[in-house]
C-alpha cells in the first residue's frame, strides 16, 4: 500500500510563522498588552485526529466568539514555561470583548489544544486557574482515530511501517508497560504517544470529571460533528450559553485522502477496543456506534 507525501507547503509556512511571530516577537514585545487582554472560558481538550481543527474553524464564525490567534496553543503542557503574559497575547483585547458584547450581547473566547486530554497535569492547571471553565472533547471511534493518526504519520514521512506493523508494536508496548500506568510523567510524555493508547478515552477523561462538574463537560462524537455539524453546533452554543447562529462555512479542516483499512485489521481492533469503549460508555451513561 503506497501513499504520497502530501505536505502542504502553505500550512508548513503558516506554522513556522506562528512559531516565530507568536513564540518570539509577541513573547518579548506584546506582553505589555497582557493586562488589556482576556483569557479563555472554554477549552477544547481533544482528541487528536477527531475534528478539533474543524471545530476551531466553526466556532470562530460565531459573532459572539473571539478566536485565539491559532489552535493547538499548548500553553498548559508544552508551553507553560512561557508564562501567562505570552498566553494572553494570543487572545482578543478587552476592547474587542466590550465591542462584541455591546453589539451582540455576549462574548467568549476559547483554547483548542487536542493534546491537553493526554496530560493529567493540564486538568489540574486549568481547574486551578479556571474552575468555572467549560470543557469540550471530540471523541472519534478509536479505530478510525488510530488509522487517521497513522496516515498522517505515513504521509508526512514519520514512518515507513504498515498500519498492521504499527498496531502490533503499539499492542506490545501497551502490554509491556502496564506496570508504569500509575506514573503520570510516563503517561503524559510516553504512553499517549502510542497510537492505540490515545483511544483509551475513559482513562484520559477520568481526571477531567474529577476536577470539573459534569455540567461543565460536553463530549461530542466526532462522527456527529462530521455528519450533522449544524445540529452539533446548536448543542455546543447552548452549552456555552451563546445564542444560536447559523454557521456558513462547514469546510472540514485537515482532511486527508487514503485507502480503507483492511477488514481483518478492523475486526482485530474492534475486539481490542471493546473493554475500553465499554468503560467510556459506562462513564458517560451513553453509547456510541463504534462496535464496527
Amino acid at each position: 500500500m503506497k501513499y504520497k507525501n502530501k505536505i502542504n507547503n502553505n500550512t508548513l509556512i503558516k506554522k513556522i510563522y506562528q512559531k516565530i511571530f507568536y513564540g518570539l516577537i509577541k513573547r518579548n514585545c506584546y506582553y505589555l498588552s497582557s493586562p488589556f487582554r482576556v483569557l479563555p472560558e472554554c477549552f477544547v481538550i481533544g482528541v487528536v485526529r477527531s475534528g478539533t481543527t474543524s471545530l476551531y474553524h466553526y466556532l470562530g464564525q460565531h459573532p459572539c466568539i473571539g478566536s485565539s490567534a491559532y489552535d493547538e496553543i499548548g500553553y498548559f503542557d508544552d508551553n507553560y514555561h512561557l508564562g501567562v503574559n505570552w498566553y494572553k497575547s494570543l487572545f482578543p483585547t478587552k476592547f474587542t470583548k466590550n465591542k462584541i458584547i455591546k453589539k451582540h450581547g455576549s462574548f467568549l473566547t476559547y483554547d483548542v489544544t487536542p493534546f491537553y486530554i493526554y496530560n493529567p497535569l493540564v486538568a489540574r492547571r486549568i481547574s486551578a486557574s479556571f474552575p468555572r471553565a467549560k470543557i469540550i472533547s471530540n471523541l472519534r471511534n478509536p479505530i478510525d482515530r488510530a488509522y487517521s493518526n497513522y496516515i498522517l504519520m505515513y504521509q508526512d514521512g514519520d514512518t515507513t511501517k504498515t498500519f498492521e506493523e504499527m498496531i502490533q508494536m503499539a499492542m506490545d508496548e501497551i502490554e509491556k508497560n502496564k506496570s508504569k500506568l500509575n506514573d503520570e510523567a510516563y503517561i503524559a510524555d510516553t504512553f499517549y504517544q502510542n497510537i492505540l493508547a490515545r483511544g483509551f478515552y475513559a482513562d484520559q477523561l477520568e481526571i477531567w470529571f474529577e476536577k470539573f462538574q459534569k455540567k461543565q463537560l460536553l463530549i461530542i462524537p466526532s462522527e456527529d460533528l462530521a455528519q450533522n455539524p449544524d445540529q452539533v453546533l446548536t448543542k455546543v452554543f447552548e452549552f456555552l450559553d451563546l445564542p444560536y447562529f447559523k454557521i456558513k462555512d462547514f469546510t472540514r479542516q485537515n482532511k486527508r485522502e487514503y485507502h480503507p483499512m483492511k477488514d481483518e485489521t478492523r475486526k482485530l481492533l474492534v475486539e481490542f477496543y471493546k473493554p475500553y469503549n465499554k468503560k467510556l460508555f459506562d462513564m458517560l451513561g451513553s453509547k456510541f456506534d463504534w462496535d464496527k
